[in-house]
């Protein structure tokens, strides 16, 4: 029995693959640099990560197709663009996504304990997407609890 592979392009926007590809290239933060080097290798997640991807109307910082996981780095110019943010989180999660946030500042001064947080998203996620025998233990949905760096005070995802 052959397996075919089931394509899914998980909402792709080809219409933005000109600037996502000049983003890649030449818009990258110390923040993202550090991340995709340091953090998001598939050697050392296990899983495959793409930058600046576009879905729907939007490009994402970084990707993981097998886990529907996005992750965000807001930069300085995010500081005033709450409520966009927001709505934009909030349509990309309508389309199935787990969108995970971190500030620049969180990256570049405490790289550990956002690699932390993204291991262990992969692994809620990871066992999430695993089928299993009883259906009654699969977890039904994921819950992050990331510490926002305006305040001390958790923030759920």
């Amino acid at each position: 029995m052959v397996k075919k592979k089931i394509f899914c392009n998980n909402h792709y926007n080809k219409n933005l693959k000109f600037h996502s590809r000049k983003l890649r290239l030449n818009s990258l933060s110390k923040a993202e640099k550090l991340l995709w080097k340091d953090v998001l290798s598939k050697r050392q997640t296990g899983k495959r990560f793409l930058r600046q991807r576009p879905i729907s109307c939007y490009i994402v910082d970084f990707f993981s197709p097998e886990l529907k996981l996005i992750i965000e780095i807001d930069g300085s110019s995010h500081l005033f663009r709450g409520v966009q943010d927001k709505i934009r989180q909030s349509n990309l999660e309508s389309l199935g996504y787990i969108v995970i946030r971190f500030t620049e500042g969180e990256v570049l001064n405490d790289l550990e304990g956002t690699k932390s947080i993204i291991d262990y998203s992969i692994s809620c996620l990871h066992i999430i997407s695993t089928p299993q025998t009883n259906s009654d233990t699969r977890q039904s949905h994921l819950t992050l609890t990331t510490h926002s760096a305006a305040s001390d005070k958790p923030v759920e995802k």
